[in-house]
């Protein structure tokens, strides 16, 4: 087998909301960034929202007004995705969260793609081994799962498939390692991964409290941001065990464990709030109202916390000098 180059041409496809972040987080290390999508407007709609981003960071302390314009010329839109992906070390996808559309993807990439070259999913459910089997490099195929917004967040999980050699996993660790992300290996491949099995049965009895009357989402959230929330940020659920005692924990466990929501099944609520048309943010209503001022502050509220969160300072290098520009 041959030897994993090292990353020097890196391609995003898909510039939805994670995509176009996906691309800003390595622009702004200093990486040139490819990042292919299937219309000119969508990838224009891309640019335009890295803008903000940026704008955001600025406003908040994060970085210097010099470093927008040449963080966003580091990433070149493109529509041909041959021309996105021909020379690239790493291509990331994020398209939408469709088995079919990311395997079709997945094939034409592989024939496409220098020989190697590493093929990383964003996907937050599919294992890499389903998206291997469609190309003739499974020991390059792997899931690189970021979190919204990905530009901020450093977390990334890493799940190499049973075919996945010890070589890809490694470069791409180091890849993100030095561009400041804190990349986690999952162990084994499994639904959800690590984070958003934690999530979901969080979600699942968040729900469930509200279905059954206990509190509004509105006192769950202000729960979850004034109370555990944030000691969890801090410590982890492990540490936090640890800290308020196991033999404590143990006693709560023992009460609380057969009370907690524990259905197999989807909360009713959630189906019935999404078939009502309220999917969240993006639609003006979840399970509370979002005018624009409100989608746009919490976007803004969310972005300055996270840069406080990180300590993100104007001094923090662009990465120029660390990642010299691919002739």
């Amino acid at each position: 087998m041959e030897t994993t180059p090292g990353i020097r041409h890196i391609s995003v496809v898909g510039a939805g909301y994670m995509g176009h972040g996906i691309a800003l987080g390595f622009a702004l290390a200093g990486y040139p960034v490819r990042l292919h999508d299937r219309t000119d407007e969508i990838l224009a709609k891309a640019l335009a929202a890295s803008g903000e981003d940026l704008a955001t960071l600025v406003d908040a302390g994060a970085i210097e007004p010099n470093r927008v314009t040449p963080t966003l010329a580091r990433i070149h839109p493109t529509t041909l995705l041959g021309e996105a992906v021909a020379d690239a070390d790493l291509v990331v996808e994020a398209v939408p969260e469709e088995l079919p559309l990311k395997q079709a993807l997945f094939a034409e990439l592989d024939a496409l793609c220098p020989p190697g070259a590493i093929l990383a999913s964003n996907t937050s459910t599919f294992p890499p081994s389903e998206l291997a089997v469609v190309t003739r490099r499974p020991e390059r195929v792997l899931v690189a799962h970021y979190f919204h917004p990905p530009h901020l967040l450093p977390l990334v999980e890493l799940v190499p498939s049973p075919a996945t050699s010890a070589e890809t996993l490694e470069a791409v660790r180091q890849l993100l390692t030095g561009i400041g992300k804190q990349p986690v290996i999952v162990q084994r491949e499994v639904a959800g991964f690590v984070a958003n099995r934690l999530q979901a049965a969080l979600f699942r009895e968040a729900l469930a409290i509200v279905a059954e009357g206990i509190a509004t989402a509105e006192d769950v959230d202000a729960v979850v941001t004034s109370g555990f929330g944030r000691r969890l940020a801090v410590l982890g659920p492990f540490a936090a065990m640890d800290l308020a005692g196991l033999d404590v924990v143990l006693r709560v466990m023992e009460r609380l464990v057969p009370e907690i929501a524990a259905s197999p099944e989807v909360p009713p609520l959630l189906r019935e709030t999404v078939a009502a048309g309220r999917t969240g943010v993006k639609s003006g209503a979840g399970f509370r109202d979002w005018p624009p001022a409100a989608s746009r502050d919490v976007r803004e509220r969310l972005a300055r916390a996270l840069v406080a969160i990180a300590g993100w300072s104007r001094a923090q290098p662009d990465g120029t000098d660390r990642h010299r520009e691919p002739d």
